[in-house]
């Protein structure tokens, strides 16, 4: 656990065997928001770290960005030890959650809005995520200029508390056919993206990203 930009915290676990690491956030501001939860057995480990963090307050928001075990597969264990937390994430994503059991109170996420507290707006864009195309949501932070990239701008190695200088326009040149299938899709993920330039990008796997 550490901090890896003002108000974010960065918890993280890299796998060995894929050489991959994989991180959770905490915008530890008012009304406290968790971006994705690991898998299960992740999750279990960020449990402590994550009451440490809060130090007594409440979680109130999980931003999940597409359904798939490394953002959600966690969230049942989450949701033990802060039930009153609500999840935010898409239609496609809520109704996958609801087959699985969970029906906590959903926040649905629709491209081109936001969702605003007190000290932070997230502004949704559409997120056609990976091999089966469902609708998921990326997620800027508009008054830090923080980019949750979720599975878009990956790299291997073990890269917790890492941050590497980068350019914003070949970062959106490299999501590859692997992470949005879809050319057509591709291309206007990639055309969204141009349209503003974030500070930081805190990545779901791989080093963090200054951006030029």
């Amino acid at each position: 656990m550490q901090t890896i930009f003002p108000d974010l915290l960065q918890f993280s676990t890299h796998v060995p065997s894929i050489d991959l690491s994989f991180h959770q956030y905490l915008l530890s501001a008012t009304q406290p928001l968790l971006v994705h939860t690991g898998n299960k057995h992740q999750a279990a480990a960020l449990i402590p770290h994550l009451k440490i963090a809060l130090n007594g307050r409440t979680l109130n928001y999980i931003f999940i960005s597409h359904f798939e075990a490394d953002e959600c597969g966690g969230l049942s264990h989450i949701l033990t030890h802060f039930p009153a937390a609500k999840p935010i994430c898409s239609e496609v994503t809520a109704r996958q959650l609801n087959g699985f059991g969970i029906t906590n109170d959903v926040v649905i996420g629709t491209p081109g809005e936001s969702f605003v507290t007190n000290d932070y707006e997230l502004q949704f864009l559409a997120y056609p995520s990976e091999m089966h195309l469902w609708e998921g949501l990326l997620a800027r932070e508009n008054k830090r200029g923080i980019f949750f990239s979720s599975d878009l701008m990956l790299r291997f190695g073990n890269s917790g508390g890492t941050v590497v200088e980068s350019e914003w326009s070949t970062e959106i040149n490299n999501i590859k056919p692997e992470q949005v299938p879809d050319p057509a899709r591709r291309t206007l993920l990639q055309d969204t993206l141009a349209q503003f330039k974030p500070r930081f990008v805190a990545t779901g796997h791989g080093p963090c990203l200054n951006c030029k």
